[in-house]
């Protein structure tokens, strides 16, 4: 029986391990007596030789080290001030500081700040309009702020109220939704435009008992009531508002239309009248395509009488007819009113006098639009005859009222002699080519209107063209006397001091 044996090829030991061996061996012979724990074997790492250019046989131990962290990488770690910021801002919500920060500071904060932030949290917080033109653009991808000041926060919180009320449904929507921002926005909102006011929802009606005769269910069914929001303990709480736009109606109603959708209700109406009678700092009041009748119309102008701010009233594209017209003339006597527009609407001859009557005694009124109602050469005489006296009237817009040429005729006086008006529409209407050579007499001793609308007109060409001929020298002298104005002043000679003698 053969022995198989391993034979092992002997290695060469290193000058190191030698001398290790060699004291261990040592050790060993004169400790062999003395009982010896036992220890664990270290785990010596493997050597290493060094590859470089003439390293020879110089060895080294390595070190390798394994990371516990899966995510840990050599990166810088950030500094303690941006670890503090990025703190700051994901819990800015729960706890926000940002007055105590340096300027610098603040402005990294704020630039990481959602815009989704409850705006009870930055309404009164935040002032930055970086992070106020991001909330902007993120709802609203076109936006004007011209048209809100240039102020990004004020656009903000403008256009948000405006949302609400445009998708408010009386006795559906709950009325804190609107009332609980009122403390956020009240220092903000200047202008509130609303083109859009919701009926109330209409439930089906319950079917009919069959015992009631179908005439009495007739006569004893009510309407269900069509009354809008109302905006009196809003409005009473912004009190920086200054302009109100408001349209009663519904946008994109689609297979869904109704006239009860466009409905101005006699409530809303004296709730409206309440409320801008209660705002002292309303300037601008409009209120637009809400089939506003007479009797509405001298509703909301009785409110106004006397109003010690406001400044312009709107209610263009209405049903409003000479007795609204004849109560909106003595408003002019009874406020400071400057900008008047009752275009499209049914005005005429009886509605122009009175207003004429008010116009020739007034010192307010700069503008004053009747564009497309129907007062005819009566009442356009009216007018042209209070032209004559009045002194501070800049703008009038006659457009489409039927006029011919007894009222150019009398307009063509009002030029010779009236020194303010600086802009005149006659567009759309009759003044045919007598009217046309009138105009053109008035306009040559005429030096301050710059602009004068007579397309539609039936007028010579050859008098429009000399009509503008005028206007353009006017314009031109109005242009030079911007540039100069010291040359309206007489010149004053001034000799300055004699040199003494000797």
């Amino acid at each position: 029986m053969q022995e198989t044996q391993t034979i092992e090829s002997p290695s060469i030991p290193s000058r190191s391990s030698t001398s290790t061996q060699d004291r261990s061996s040592t050790v060993g012979q004169t400790s062999s007596t003395a009982p010896q724990p036992s220890k664990p074997t270290p785990i010596i790492p493997p050597l290493a030789k060094s590859t470089g250019p003439g390293s020879g046989s110089v060895v080294r131990r390595m070190r390798r080290i394994i990371a516990e962290d899966a995510e840990w990488s050599l990166a810088i770690v950030p500094l303690l001030t941006e670890l503090c910021i990025q703190h700051i801002v994901k819990n800015f919500q729960n706890n926000p500081i940002l007055k105590q920060l340096l300027p610098e500071h603040q402005k990294k904060v704020l630039n990481h700040l959602s815009p989704d932030l409850p705006l009870a949290v930055t309404a009164n917080l935040i002032d930055d309009e970086s992070y106020w033109r991001r909330c902007c653009m993120q709802r609203w991808p076109v936006c004007h702020v011209d048209n809100h000041g240039g102020s990004w926060k004020r656009m903000f919180f403008e256009l948000h109220l405006a949302n609400l009320l445009k998708h408010f449904i009386p006795n559906t929507t709950d009325p804190a939704v609107i009332l609980n921002l009122l403390p956020l926005c009240r220092n903000y909102v200047r202008v509130l435009r609303v083109d859009q006011f919701l009926p109330p929802v209409q439930l089906p009606a319950p079917p009919r008992s069959g015992d009631q005769s179908d005439s009495g269910s007739e006569g004893e069914m009510e309407e269900p009531a069509m009354d809008h929001y109302q905006l009196d303990n809003l409005v009473a709480g912004l009190s920086h508002l200054e302009e109100l736009d408001l349209v009663y109606g519904v946008k994109d109603c689609g297979m869904n239309f109704e006239w009860n959708l466009f409905l101005f209700t006699y409530r809303d109406c004296h709730s409206l009248a309440a409320t801008v009678k209660a705002c002292h700092t309303l300037k601008i009041f409009r209120l637009t395509r809400s089939k506003v009748d007479d009797d509405k119309a001298r509703i909301l102008i009785r409110s106004l009488l006397d109003h010690p701010a406001l400044e312009e009233l709107d209610l263009s594209h209405n049903l409003i007819g000479d007795r609204g017209a004849r109560a909106a003339a003595k408003l002019l006597s009874h406020s400071r009113l400057r900008v008047l527009n009752l275009a499209n609407n049914q005005v005429r001859a009886p509605g122009a006098h009175s207003l004429a009557h008010a116009l020739g005694h007034n010192s307010n009124l700069i503008s004053l639009n009747l564009r497309l109602n129907c007062i005819e050469d009566e009442g356009g005489q009216a007018l042209a005859h209070a032209l004559h006296t009045n002194k501070c009237l800049t703008t009038l817009h006659l457009g489409g009222n039927e006029l011919s040429e007894p009222t150019a005729t009398l307009l063509s006086q009002v030029l010779t002699i009236n020194t303010t008006l600086t802009s005149i529409n006659l567009s759309c209407n009759h003044i045919g080519l007598d009217g046309g050579k009138q105009l053109l007499e008035g306009m040559s001793d005429n030096k301050t209107l710059l602009e004068f609308d007579l397309r539609l007109s039936d007028i010579a060409q050859e008098s429009e063209y000399l009509i503008g001929q005028a206007l353009c020298a006017n314009r031109e002298a109005a242009r030079q006397r911007a540039l100069n104005p010291s040359h309206l002043m007489s010149p004053v000679t001034a000799k300055g001091p004699e040199n003494p003698v000797g």
